[in-house]
This record gives structure tokens, C-alpha cells and sequence, in this order.
């Protein structure tokens, strides 16, 4: 059995804009979101990458209930036979109901024209709901744990890997324009955020897990001191 357990990160969207996860120890694989609809090729390539199939994966964890992240977990469920794993606070978006857009920054206001983060996909109800109670991933062979971290969605959750490594999905982004594009190394909101204090919550949280690398849906990854700098700014802005 290896000693550490790898993050493979898979780009969804060119220069990581987009972003999902394997993580892998040994034959026992967790996907961490699922991308945009009809995603199933790029998670395909990622564990042939490393000399895996559909069977390896044990489960399947989604951070938060959006479509680029949930967009493709009933395909991929489908084809794996692995528990989809999501947050009861998010259970109405993943069974459809509309997302709650609260833009960022101009761009979040005019990507929220579009339509396209509204645009309908394959719903579901998650296999594995979390409360209070979350599931053990050292069960499937990841010693990881989940933690319920709210604020870019009430159900957002994020993955914190033993030795500090964290899949926070959407509670920060870096890049320009949806993330990961050009200045990676700064920390941005992502383009909508459902509460900017309940995220800096969450990332303090985090932190004072021993976070000590966060992976993100977009853009990515930030070391401490970045994630730091972002907390004090959301804490010192009006919102």
C-alpha cells in the first residue's frame, strides 16, 4: 500500500478552470465532483492515466449541488456503481430546485445572463446524505474525512486528506474570470457565493484542521498564507 495518497486533479475546462479529483491509494479511488454533463470521457482518461477503471472507484463525493460540480454524477454512477455522497442542505439543488446566484463581481452579474450555471441536468437524491453524521473514508480505503463547510452553498462540503491536503471545492477560486486562468497564485471569490462570512467560517475551520494545501473547483491549488489573506478579506468587506 503506498504511503501517500495521490491527488490527481482532472481539467474539466481548459487551464483549470474546471477542476475535479481522484483520490488514490493503492486500487481504492474517491471522485470528488463529477464536472458538466457528458464529463464521463475525462474522468475516464484520468484513472487510465493511472492504470485504473470504473471499478476503482468507491465513491463518489460532490462538494456542493451546482452543475459543473454534479453535472455528471448520475452518468458516472451509472458506470461505476459507487455511492454518490452530498450534503442535506444541498438536497433540494441536487433533486433541482434553482440555485441561489449571488454574484461576486461583474462577471459573476453577467455569467449569471447566460444561464448557463441554471441549466437543467440529470437530478437525483445523493446515495449517502450527510447531517451530523458524515461517512468514514478510511472504510474505503482513503484516510480522509469529510466536513460540512457552508457558505458558497449551504451544503457545501469539503475532503481534508490526513496529511493536510483538502478538496475545498468552491469556497475559493483563483485566476481571473471563473478561475485559473493567468495570477493562479491569488485567491478570488468564485463568480456567486450564497454568504461571504459563513465562507471565511469555513476556510477558518478548515484551517484549524490543519489544512494545509486546498485544492479547488477552480483554479487552485493555494498554500495557508493565500487562504489567509482571502479570510481577512471577506471578513473586512460589506456585503
Amino acid at each position: 500500500m503506498p504511503s501517500k495518497t495521490k491527488v490527481e486533479t482532472i481539467r474539466m475546462l481548459p487551464f483549470g478552470m474546471l477542476n475535479a479529483f481522484l483520490l488514490i491509494r493503492g486500487e481504492n479511488v474517491i471522485l470528488v465532483d463529477t464536472g458538466l454533463p457528458n464529463s464521463a470521457p475525462l474522468v475516464k482518461k484520468a484513472l487510465q492515466k493511472n492504470g485504473l477503471d470504473w471499478s476503482n472507484i468507491r465513491m463518489i463525493i460532490l462538494t456542493h449541488a451546482h452543475i459543473d460540480h454534479a453535472g455528471s454524477a448520475l452518468q458516472l454512477q451509472e458506470l461505476t456503481g459507487a455511492p454518490l455522497v452530498g450534503h442535506e442542505a444541498d438536497l433540494p439543488l441536487f433533486l433541482g430546485a434553482p440555485p441561489v446566484l449571488r454574484p461576486t463581481s461583474l462577471f459573476g452579474r453577467l455569467f449569471r445572463k447566460t444561464g448557463a450555471i441554471q441549466r437543467p441536468f440529470a437530478y437525483f437524491s445523493p446515495d449517502i446524505v450527510c447531517s451530523t453524521e458524515m461517512p468514514d473514508l478510511t472504510e474505503v480505503g482513503i484516510p480522509a474525512r469529510i466536513l460540512h463547510t457552508p457558505g458558497h452553498t449551504p451544503g457545501s462540503i469539503s475532503v481534508l486528506i490526513k496529511d493536510g491536503r483538502v478538496i475545498a471545492g468552491d469556497l475559493a477560486a483563483s485566476g481571473i474570470l471563473l478561475g485559473g486562468i493567468m495570477i493562479k497564485e491569488k485567491p478570488m471569490q468564485p463568480p456567486f457565493e450564497e454568504s461571504p462570512l459563513l465562507v471565511a467560517e469555513a476556510l477558518k475551520n478548515l484551517l484549524a484542521h490543519d489544512s494545509t494545501q486546498f485544492y479547488l473547483g477552480h483554479g487552485g491549488p493555494l498554500g495557508v498564507e493565500p487562504i489567509r489573506k482571502h479570510i481577512a478579506r471577506l471578513e473586512a468587506s460589506k456585503f
